[in-house]
């Protein structure tokens, strides 16, 4: 049987050290092949080693786990089975909300060994009872599918918060007053949003994750990590033969890449 390998995506030092200590001394058969400082680290180390477990931190630089874990359903290759996941994360109440349902486990920060054996055994358990490569894949999805956009970095604002009525947009020299409603989409750009609006797009520096809490949800859906359609203007949604989703917005010739995370919008469409 091939080593079974794990990836740590921890920012805190000490951390994940105690993790690696802990899982060498509970599971010494299961190899570290690499523990990444923050969330994008954590990306390309688990596309470089493709390990069959993967911790993640909720909370990291550059990416949170949940959007690490995002990011992986979205790009895993087909050929692959998708890793076992396991979420580390200092606040119970967040962990008994995201993990309810079908996360493979999670883990309280400061870590216990009691309860970290019990994870360990649930990881050999689910190695041991593993059938269908997809089957890890399909669960992050439904997990993923449930936490989005609350959970996934992205909290809505409540009915009290302000929302925007108007894009404060950088156009050369100038600034340009964009009506919230003239928005087809938002478009993420590394860190700056492209407003796009039927005549042009524009550039505001902010997150996808800063700017949805501020926006109208039932106006405003979040289908990719890198979109957030004015669903008022959505045309269509088509699937290709490799079972991906793409939308058409009027007034836009670019059709926009829809998650696997995100696809259950348009079930009813």
């Amino acid at each position: 049987m091939t080593q079974l390998r794990a990836l740590i995506a921890e920012d805190e030092n000490i951390l994940a050290l105690t993790l690696q200590k802990t899982l060498e001394r509970l599971w010494p058969e299961l190899e570290i092949c690499g523990i990444a400082e923050n969330g994008v680290e954590a990306v390309n180390l688990a596309f470089k080693h493709f390990p069959e477990i993967v911790f993640l931190d909720i909370k990291m630089p550059g990416k949170t786990g949940l959007e690490v874990a995002e990011e992986l359903t979205e790009e895993w290759p087909s050929d692959r089975p998708f890793p076992m996941i396991v979420f580390v994360t200092a606040y119970d109440e967040f962990a008994l909300q995201a993990f309810e349902h079908e996360a493979c486990d999670y883990v309280l920060k400061p870590i216990s060994d009691v309860r970290f054996a019990k994870t360990v055994q649930r990881l050999q358990n689910k190695i041991s009872d593993r059938s269908a490569p997809s089957n890890e894949l399909e669960k992050m999805i439904a997990q993923l599918s449930k936490l989005s956009p609350a959970l996934l970095g992205n909290p809505q604002a409540s009915a009290s918060n302000e929302r925007l009525s108007m894009i404060r947009a950088a156009v050369g020299n100038q600034i340009r007053m964009i009506p919230i409603e003239d928005v087809l989409f938002f478009e993420a750009t590394d860190k700056y949003i492209n407003v796009v609006t039927a005549e042009q797009g524009s550039l505001i520096r902010m997150s996808l994750r800063e700017l949805l809490p501020q926006l109208d949800p039932q106006l405003f859906w979040q289908i990719h990590r890198g979109y957030i359609i004015n669903t008022r203007y959505l045309q269509y949604a088509t699937r290709d033969e490799t079972g991906k989703l793409t939308v058409q917005l009027k007034g836009s010739q670019q059709k926009l890449q829809v998650s696997r995370v995100y696809a259950h919008l348009f079930k009813q469409m």
